[in-house]
């Protein structure tokens, strides 16, 4: 009569020898080239990447037949696609595989030449800079989550402003400034971001009334004020515009009722930022 260790090792080597086959299949191991994958079910939003382009990125790996099929080797290949941000990969049998391609949503600019998706990842694509529609934001990568912020708060406090923002930018030594969709640039600086931008937008509405058009440049970068220039109609031919380069440059205190300190031609005005 047979020891139990000895019934276990027998029944051991059966399961292996039975097993073995169905695994190897299963993993490719054997008949690689056998039950080829014949359709493709493709689901994407084709705004970026089209299905030609998606096809002859996997027919690379449809070779190895159906069980062969790696789909982590389909899934990486598609990712690598430049506006690929993430694919679902699945096999039906017996001939098919299915695939759902997720693209990337573009958010913004971000910096020069590439782009930021609505997922908060930074990506590049040819012909980034020249999207449309698109704000532009810049700053030092690790601070993207700053800057996305920031942008956020400046879209809800210019609500209602009549102004439009651009563009947002953190230098370096952690900067802000603005551009307006008129091109005028809005100085902020690295301290009470928040707090200045409140000052100035609080007496919009007044400096609007009386200036006939949207400003050219605005400096935040005072202590207990701000400094406005708005181009001079050129006076020499009739149009408009910058004219012969002068511009009126005006200094607004941070109390109520508002009040004008000075008005004068720039370039040379009687004070300057005391905060950066």
């Amino acid at each position: 009569m047979k020891s139990l260790p000895v019934k276990v090792l027998a029944w051991s080597i059966a399961l292996t020898l039975v097993g073995l086959p169905i695994v190897g299949v299963l993993n490719g191991w054997f008949a690689a080239d056998r039950w080829p994958v014949r359709q493709i079910e493709l689901r994407a939003e084709y705004n970026h990447v089209s299905a030609e382009q998606i096809r002859a990125t996997v027919e690379n790996h449809l070779g190895a037949g159906f069980f062969a099929l790696r789909l982590g080797d389909v899934q990486k290949a598609l990712e690598a696609l430049p506006w690929v941000e993430r694919v679902d990969a699945r096999k039906r049998w017996p001939d098919t595989l299915q695939m759902t391609v997720y693209e990337r949503q573009p958010y913004a600019h971000w910096g020069e030449d590439r782009l930021l998706s609505r997922s908060g990842e930074i990506f590049q694509v040819p012909g980034a800079e020249g999207m449309q529609g698109l704000p532009q934001l810049a700053g030092p990568d690790e601070r993207l989550a700053d800057v996305l912020a920031f942008h956020a708060g400046i879209l809800r406090e210019f609500a209602g402003s009549g102004l439009a923002v651009r563009a947002v930018e953190l230098s370096p030594r952690g900067s802000w400034t603005l551009t307006l969709s008129t091109g005028a640039l809005i100085e902020i600086g690295r301290v009470d971001a928040h707090a200045r931008l409140k000052r100035f937008l609080d007496v919009w509405p007044k400096l609007a009334s009386g200036a006939g058009g949207p400003p050219v440049y605005v400096d935040l970068r005072y202590e207990n004020g701000f400094a406005v220039r708005w181009a001079l109609p050129n006076a020499g031919n009739g149009g408009s515009g910058m004219g012969n380069g002068q511009e009126l440059h005006a200094l607004a205190a941070n109390h109520s009722p508002f009040s004008m300190l000075h008005s004068r031609l720039f370039p040379t005005p009687d004070s300057r930022p005391t905060a950066p």
